[in-house]
């Protein structure tokens, strides 16, 4: 009996045998296979697939932990997108298909109508108040979707610090300080008054120790009689204090102050100074290479006369020609 059982079992597994390939078979087609696709890679620059392709390579790669490296036409990263493709794609259309809006209801025309006029009728008033006065009508929408249709009001552009500057380079000077050390190890305040519209030095002087009472004698040097300009750019610094104020204020000058650690708002004087500390820095046979108050006064003269080097001179001896007429 067990005899007979048997028999047909071995008779079945011998003729599956002989169906499928062997081995060596599989082995050899596989090889033949990837040569063929290796020889399509070097031909075709880009294969075209379809999405049955794209469907497989999706499947494979959920119940395949080795497809990458079985993948050849396409990177893994791309197989990646597919399925991240079709997720988005699938939740779109189950989106779709429940029927719901998402989102908050939309307003009628009407309320945004009562919307834009109570602000033209009102404009001091923004979306909290406007909101509060529709909840009293009965009118059940957000503050936030008040102030998104709120009529946006133009205000008159102002103008920035460098259209100020340009339109008032004729009436506009810059002050401002620094220092130089000398030879005796002491440090000396110079003081520079520019002019913006050519960018002239029209007053200076130095001074080893700076008072507010000193920098307006300084102003009233610079600008004698009737000389004095429309407006004053300067720092913060704690030196002009209430006597500089008061007589500036005394010659009919009004002061722009820039902001704090801001020195690119005062461009022309800290160029000038920018200027003068390369000439003190280079060395010369006419100069010592610390400042002393006597070759201060005489740099800051050739500065103010345009004739100071700046950059390419030779130094004292050799300089560059006349201020631009």
């Amino acid at each position: 009996m067990l005899k007979a059982v048997i028999s047909p079992l071995l008779a079945f597994f011998r003729l599956l045998s002989l169906a499928l390939p062997s081995r060596r078979a599989l082995v050899l087609e596989n090889l033949a296979l990837r040569r063929q696709i290796a020889v399509y890679q070097r031909t075709m620059k880009r294969p075209r697939l379809r999405n049955a392709d794209r469907l497989f390579w999706v499947w494979l790669s959920r119940c395949w932990s080795g497809w990458r490296e079985a993948l050849i036409l396409v990177q893994p990263r791309t197989v990646v997108g597919w399925h991240r493709r079709g997720f988005r794609l699938y939740w779109r259309w189950k989106s779709r298909q429940s029927g719901r809006k998402t989102g908050r209801p939309c307003i009628t025309a009407e309320l945004r109508a009562l919307i834009r006029r109570m602000k033209r009728a009102n404009p001091l008033w923004g979306a909290p108040r406007i909101h509060g006065e529709l909840l009293k009508l009965g009118l059940e929408v957000s503050e936030r979707t008040v102030s998104r249709w709120l009529p946006r009001l133009r205000k008159p552009p102002s103008q920035n610090w460098r259209t100020f500057l340009a339109n008032h380079a004729g009436d506009l000077v810059s002050l401002d300080f620094f220092t130089a050390p000398t030879l005796g190890f002491r440090i000396l305040f110079v003081f520079i008054v520019v002019a913006h519209e050519r960018r002239r030095v029209v007053h200076f002087n130095v001074t080893g120790n700076p008072t507010a009472l000193w920098t307006a004698q300084q102003m009233r040097e610079a600008f004698p009689d009737d000389s004095a300009p429309r407006y004053l750019l300067r720092d913060r610094d704690g030196i002009y204090g209430e006597d500089f104020r008061e007589q500036v204020a005394a010659m009919g000058i009004r002061e722009v102050l820039t902001t704090a650690r801001s020195p690119w708002q005062n461009p022309f004087a800290e160029r000038l100074i920018g200027s003068i500390r390369r000439e003190l820095s280079r060395p010369r046979d006419c100069a010592q290479p610390q400042a002393s108050a006597p070759h201060l006064n005489k740099l800051l003269g050739l500065l103010s006369r345009g004739e100071a080097a700046s950059g390419t001179g030779q130094g004292c001896a050799d300089p560059t020609p006349g201020a631009r007429s």
